[in-house]
Formats: structure tokens, C-alpha cells, sequence
């Protein structure tokens, strides 16, 4: 993540506490899986942000990484 500098490390501590808060919910894995998809898809969009698929997948792995285990 350190290529992405100070705006993906503000990012990955955003979406990691969105998903810690979906996670969190009293849904079902289905539908809080389609909100976090939503969630980032919009966020995305409206910032007009592009990630390469490797970078989105490092950026996954330093979310995973920073969550609390149960």
C-alpha cells in the first residue's frame, strides 16, 4: 500500500471501518457482502478513483490484516 501514499492509507482505514461496521450488523453474509460491494463501488465512482486489480488486492490484504480477530 505504501505506492498509494497518504490518500490509500486514508482509504484502507475508511473501508476497514465500514466493513468492521457491516460486519458487525445483524444481517445475512449475502446481504452485508452486497452492501460492502455497493459501499466501495459508489465510493469509487464518485471520487473517480481507479485501482489496478493487484492494488485492490494489496489493499484488501492490509484491511484483512488491520481487522480484529473473533
Amino acid at each position: 500500500m505504501r505506492s498509494l501514499g497518504f490518500f490509500g492509507a486514508f482509504l484502507g482505514g475508511a473501508l476497514a471501518g465500514a466493513v468492521i461496521g457491516l460486519l458487525m450488523a445483524p444481517e445475512k453474509g449475502e446481504d452485508t457482502r452486497t452492501k460492502i460491494s455497493d459501499a466501495v463501488d459508489d465510493f469509487m465512482k464518485k471520487h473517480n478513483i481507479k485501482l489496478s486489480r493487484k492494488e485492490m488486492s494489496d489493499l484488501v490484504d492490509d484491511i484483512t490484516e488491520a481487522a480484529p480477530e473473533e
